[in-house]
């Protein structure tokens, strides 16, 4: 057994198994103190809450509770390996809430025989929560899920494989594309990998100025194109009406690459093909479509991303959804819609651009770091991430139309 195989597996065992627990938020010491928190003192806010049920976010832990849940079919780069084998990377996200945004979560695995059954027990307990993240849910499938789950529940419901994939994937990119001196509405992309994360990236880097016709995808059949059938309804909306067929086709004069495939599948001799001063992101875990040494071995021009931590320009979700449901919660709102993904977007790139702070440095063990071609996302670390980004979510949250406030505070989230 490996050294690192092993401390993971110490790390889930011990002190305790798990990675979570529950914590007494209130005074439980006295007769009193039990008397308040059950009976018969728990009557008050019960009456209150069933005379208006928007008192739970007064009265209950609802308000700063994120529901993580997952069945388990499309478990990290592990395939469906069931909805207890997911339990792991949920209470890992549980983590992650509580640690970057001070958001309590719990994890929620569903074993189901249809989807709808999925839906409706995720419908029938969403009231317990303040959002739900899914989680690790399998395409096509995920798409369903969470459309029905945004017009059922009166909760933000976010797809964070689709959409926090895609918000920090987007600002990379944007950034990625300024420092190459390209304009992204002039750009040409091509997009290896037609899943849930794939189709979500390239929708919001539409949204934020790519068009539609200038982005080739790329699945296990080859170029999707307008003379292919049996395409889902997902795939048909990036069927490119071209002759092109194969990668290096389609990578010919390119300017971006956005792998979210498999290992190994960029040959150097394809990433040769593509336009001057090119941008790739290989984002497959933990191998990426192409190493960055063999990368940048063949192409001095570029700018590289991956999904890893040990290589600069790491895209990674955690630089943006607890802080997302941070924001979308403090402001109650009903949905993540389009407008507050872009807002994060446009936080998450413009910390970027600042002036790195010292306990930043020490945490990532860099020695220096500054805009540029090894540095166009945030590190994970940063402590300006969670202010900057939910109060930019939240604010767009409210002037969108969803949220029951209408501001907030002038301190808020100063202790971030």
């Amino acid at each position: 057994m490996s050294d690192f195989r092993q401390q993971a597996l110490d790390y889930h065992e011990f002190p305790k198994p798990g990675k979570i627990g529950i914590a007494l938020t209130t005074e439980a010491a006295t007769v009193n103190d039990l008397a308040l928190a059950y009976s018969p003192g728990v009557a008050e806010p019960v009456r209150e809450i069933a005379a208006d049920p928007n008192l739970a976010y007064r009265y209950t832990a609802k308000g700063n509770m994120v529901a993580v849940i997952s069945n388990g079919t499309a478990i990290l780069g592990l395939g469906n390996l069931g909805p207890l084998a997911s339990k792991p990377v949920m209470e890992g996200k549980a983590l992650l809430f509580k640690r970057f945004a001070g958001l309590d979560s719990i994890d929620i695995e569903v074993k189901h025989r249809t989807t709808e059954e999925f839906i409706n027990t995720v419908a029938n307990i969403a009231d317990t929560f303040g959002g739900i993240n899914l989680e690790d849910i399998k395409a096509p499938e995920c798409f369903e899920i969470e459309r029905e789950l945004i017009k059922r529940c009166k909760i933000p419901v976010f797809h964070d494989d689709q959409h926090g994939t895609a918000i920090v994937t987007a600002a990379g990119m944007l950034n990625a594309l300024e420092i190459q001196g390209k304009d992204i509405s002039k750009a040409r992309f091509v997009c290896m990998g037609a899943g849930a994360a794939a189709i979500a990236c390239m929708e919001l880097l539409i949204k934020c100025g790519a068009q539609r016709e200038r982005i080739y995808m790329i699945d296990r059949q080859g170029v999707i194109h307008t003379r292919r059938e049996e395409l889902t309804e997902h795939k048909a909306l990036f069927a490119n009406n071209t002759d092109k067929r194969t990668l290096e086709d389609v990578l010919d004069g390119a300017d971006a690459f956005l792998g979210l495939s498999g290992p190994d599948v960029l040959p150097p001799e394809a990433l040769k093909l593509m336009a001057d001063n090119p941008v790739v992101f290989a984002c497959s875990n933990p191998d990426p479509e192409i190493k960055p040494e063999l990368a940048h071995e063949v192409r001095k021009d570029l700018i590289m991303a991956t999904g890893r931590s040990d290589y600069p320009n790491q895209v990674n979700n955690v630089l943006c959804f607890p802080f997302i449901f941070r924001g979308a919660l403090d402001v109650r709102a009903s949905e993540i819609n389009d407008e507050m993904k872009v807002a994060a977007v446009e936080a998450l790139r413009s910390v970027s651009k600042e002036e790195v702070p010292e306990e930043v440095l020490i945490a990532s063990q860099s020695s220096s770091l500054s805009f540029g071609k090894d540095y166009i996302i945030p590190k994970p670390m940063d402590p300006r991430l969670c202010k900057r980004i939910a109060t930019a979510v939240a604010n767009a949250a409210i002037t969108s139309g969803v949220a029951k406030l209408d501001s907030l505070p002038e301190d808020y989230l100063n202790d971030f």
